[in-house]
This record gives C-alpha cells, sequence and structure tokens, in this order.
C-alpha cells in the first residue's frame, strides 16, 4: 500500500547520505536537495521519544531558526514535520569547530582573535535585534563554514535559545554552560540578552590566552568566582596583550547587566572596528599551546559526561531497535544536538538539585543508624508525618514518636549497621519540593555476631526552607521497620 502522501515530503525534496552525529532523540545526516544539487545537515528528530515539553522546545528552536537570516548564523532552509519525525534542514558547515581550527593554525595573533569575536558579535547582534537570546554561548557552538582558510565563523544550537519582546527581563529557567554562565543566572535573578556579551567575554578571554577567566573543579567555587566577576590578567601572558583588549572583557565581564556593554556597542569598540591600528600582530605560540590543552581537556570532559550521562539509567541508552544512544560527534557533525550532556544544564540543574535530595536522604539515614538523635531532628521537619508499620496503619505527626526508638532501641540492639539505597528516584516539585522514593538494604550484626539483611520499601518528601531541606513526610513500607535492627526489638 503507498504511504500518504504527507510522509513523503522530506524524501520528494531531498536524498539522505551518510550520517554524521547522533544523539537521544535525533540523528543528523548529509543530505542533497533534488532540484538543485546542493548538500545540507538534516537533523532528523524522532517526535515519538519526545515529551510535550520536549515538543515545545523543538517547536520553539524551529521558530527561532527560521527568524534568524545571517551570514555568521548556520541557516535553517527547510522544517519538515511528518508522521513521528521532523526534519530540520540547515546549511551543512563543514570546517569543524573554531577553536579546533585557531591550534591548527601556522599564524594567530590578537588581531585574529579581534576578527573571531567580531563575527561572534555580529551573529549575537542579529539575534539580539531579531529577539531572541541563545543562552548557550561557547566553543562547541562555534563553527566554521568550510576549511578554506578565512571560512566565516558560525554560530550554531538554538536548542536553548529563547525569545524576549526588547530589553525584556525575567526569569527564564536556569540553563546553559557552567564556565560561560552569567553572575545574574547563577544568583536566579531575572535575566536577558546580557547574558550572551558575559559569554562573549568569557569567549574572547580565551580566544587571548587558551584558558578560561572562571575554573575551579568544584562547582560551587566556580560559581562564587563567577559572581564575584573574580577575574584577573596574570602575568606573563597578558603582558603582550593590548590595554584595549582588556577594557573590550571588562565591559563584557561586568557583574551588573544593566552596566554591560551591549552587541552593538561591542562591534564599535576601538580593538574591533580599529582593528588595523589597535590589535597587535605578534604571533601567540603560547595561547596556541594553552588552546590545545583546553581543547583536549573539553573534550575528555564532554565524552566522559556523555557517557556518563548513558550509562547512568540503562533505560535511556539504546533507543527502540537496541541501538546505542551515546552521543557521537564525528568531524562533520554541524548541527549541534541541543540534547548534548554538556550543553543542557537545564538538565545539569536538576540533576544537581536530584543529587542533592539522595544526598540529604543518606545523611537522614545515617542520622537513625548512629542514633544520633539530634542530627535527626535537624533534618526533619518538627512536624513530621510518617506512615510506619510500627504505627499500626495510623498517621503519625511529630518528633514524640521517633524520640522513642532513638532512646530504647537504635544502636542497642546491633554492633554494626550499614545502610544502602537502591534504585532512588527523585521526582523534583518546583524548585522547593522533591519526593524521593528507593529500597532500604539494611546490613546489621546482631549481638552474637550473626549477620542479618532487611530490606523495605521508603517514600520521602522532602521542602526547602530557608535554602534548607527538610524532611516533612514519609511512608515506610511493612517489610522492615527502620528502628528495629535486631529481630527481637518488636516480639
Amino acid at each position: 500500500m503507498a504511504a500518504p502522501a504527507a510522509c513523503t515530503r522530506f524524501s520528494d525534496n531531498y536524498d539522505l547520505r551518510e550520517e554524521l552525529g547522533k544523539g537521544a532523540f535525533s540523528v543528523v545526516r548529509r543530505c542533497v536537495q533534488k532540484a538543485t544539487g546542493l548538500e545540507f545537515a538534516a537533523k532528523i528528530i524522532n517526535t515519538k521519544k519526545l515529551t510535550p515539553r520536549d515538543f515545545q522546545k523543538l517547536e520553539r528552536e524551529a521558530r527561532i531558526c527560521r527568524k534568524l537570516q545571517h551570514p555568521n548564523i548556520v541557516r535553517l532552509h527547510d522544517s519538515i514535520q511528518e508522521e513521528n519525525c521532523h526534519f530540520l534542514v540547515f546549511d551543512l558547515v563543514t570546517g569543524g569547530e573554531l577553536f579546533e581550527d585557531i591550534v591548527a593554525r601556522e599564524f594567530y595573533s590578537e588581531a585574529d582573535a579581534s576578527h573571531c569575536i567580531q563575527q561572534i558579535l555580529e551573529s549575537v547582534n542579529h539575534c539580539h535585534q531579531t529577539g531572541v537570546v541563545h543562552r548557550d554561548l561557547k566553543p562547541e557552538n562555534l563553527l566554521l563554514a568550510s576549511k578554506a582558510k578565512g571560512a566565516a565563523v558560525k554560530l550554531a544550537d538554538f536548542g536553548l535559545a529563547i525569545e524576549v519582546t526588547g530589553d525584556q527581563i525575567a526569569w527564564f529557567g536556569f540553563a546553559g554552560t557552567p564556565g560561560y554562565l552569567s553572575p545574574e543566572v547563577l544568583k536566579k535573578e531575572p535575566y536577558g540578552k546580557p547574558v550572551d556579551i558575559w559569554a562573549c567575554g568569557v569567549i574572547l578571554y580565551i580566544l587571548l590566552v587558551g584558558y578560561p577567566p572562571f575554573w575551579d573543579e568544584d562547582q560551587h567555587r566556580l560559581y562564587s568566582q563567577i559572581k564575584n566577576g573574580a577575574y584577573d590578567y596574570p602575568s606573563p601572558e597578558w603582558d603582550t596583550v593590548t590595554p584595549e583588549a582588556k577594557n573590550l572583557i571588562n565591559q563584557m565581564l561586568t557583574v551588573n547587566p544593566a552596566k554591560r556593554i551591549t552587541a552593538l556597542e561591542a562591534l564599535k569598540h576601538p580593538w574591533i572596528c580599529q582593528r588595523e591600528r589597535v590589535a597587535s600582530v605578534v604571533h601567540r605560540q603560547e595561547t596556541v599551546d594553552c588552546l590545545k590543552k583546553f581543547n583536549a581537556r573539553r573534550k575528555l570532559k564532554g565524552a566522559i559526561l556523555t557517557t556518563m550521562l548513558a550509562t547512568r539509567n540503562f533505560s535511556s541508552k539504546y533507543d527502540v531497535h537496541g541501538r546505542s544512544i551515546i552521543t557521537k560527534k564525528g568531524d562533520g557533525s554541524q548541527v549541534k544536538e541541543s540534547t548534548d550532556s554538556s550543553t543542557t544544564l537545564e538538565d545539569d540543574d536538576l540533576k544537581a538539585r536530584k543529587q542533592e535530595i539522595i544526598k540529604m536522604t543518606e545523611q537522614l539515614i545515617e542520622a537513625i543508624n548512629t542514633g544520633d538523635y539530634e542530627a535527626y531532628t535537624k533534618i526533619c521537619d518538627p512536624h513530621l508525618t510518617a506512615f510506619e508499620p510500627e504505627a499500626l496503619g495510623n498517621l503519625v505527626e511529630g518528633m514524640e514518636f521517633h524520640k522513642f526508638y532513638f532512646e530504647n532501641v537504635v544502636g542497642k540492639n546491633c554492633k554494626a549497621i550499614n545502610t544502602t539505597i537502591l534504585n532512588p528516584n527523585v521526582h523534583m516539585l518546583g524548585e522547593d519540593a522533591a519526593c524521593i522514593a528507593y529500597v532500604r538494604l539494611t546490613q546489621y550484626m546482631d549481638k552474637q555476631g550473626t549477620a542479618h539483611s532487611q530490606q523495605c520499601e521508603e517514600t520521602r518528601v522532602w521542602h526547602k526552607r530557608d535554602n534548607k531541606w527538610q524532611n516533612v513526610h514519609f511512608h515506610r513500607s511493612a517489610n522492615s521497620p527502620s528502628f528495629s535492627f535486631a529481630p527481637s526489638a518488636h516480639k
């Protein structure tokens, strides 16, 4: 039976060629337009797997890309919706990443850095004039049109981009990539176009010396540096950079977004528009050497993150045909994946908050295991409600019921206790509430030195007050009471 006409629209116009890259919900393939013979990159999204929110994001990305027509932006040429599939047809850009190209050059100077950032600012200025904030400016999203010398820099991946009206600022959610996030996003304040300029400042700093202005393995310390705008220009590498270049960086990395330079103003800065007169043309070998290390480190980190994401949850590791969905980036994967693990901090932030809930739950159980009632009360709400087997089906409120077990049972009937949380599943209920469900496996030695293990299912509800998580409710299965680690305790 012939397929419905609607399902053949893409194949009516394009021939598909080899795969260029792959993500959890999409594949990027080279395609050839039948009528013209021109080559493009087709991002093919499996819409069957998308949640309603994912679908909204996809529609937003396509809508935004259709609006943007600029020589320094990867252009969307076609958007075709078919049953279970959405095709986004982009420019085929074959030059790879800008930062990878720089390290392969024989000569690289401050003036070259000026030319690079000018093209990036041109693309950002076009976005801002069109009412678009990219929100994920970083080296991975700066590509080159071709391998030819002097090929145009192209801004890619609008998966996190948002639409704004004029100079509107609002809280649009926590999104971006750690080292490039602006202070206002980290402080969870309303934000807008200036977040892209901050990221441009970080990129320019790297373009000049090959390493970032803010760096720490510990994310909290990194965020603290960014919020305080704590960067400097260390010797000797910055001694050879012109004052004008540093002046532009300072105006981009201004903590107060209202005082930060705009894209249009930055394009009029002498270091950009009077490059021939102002920017140094001395070759910067140390920058190229540092940039090589920087590139290697972020590639490794990206690969580790992608693998961690793919292996953490088995159900998301394979697609319906059993094929691996670990993101693969080939030489020609020009259309960047919005689902790339190193990109979507909407997800990274969620992951961090879920980890926080698991950690708090582990702390609470540790307090029970060690019989530390004081620690337990600090983690629990004073009006804690609970359904547990000892309460014979009744809802218990307050701490007195639990205090009895701390004083009379915990730690008195066994020598050693070890608790493992299995299969923790965290549901975030907004910014300040969460629910965790897990299997609790408890191993212990009784007074006779015999090893025992018990298992029960628990659900805990957490609420954040004054920036502190507290357990407000829990429900335990009848398999094993929490406080009776010795079989005789409740007989």
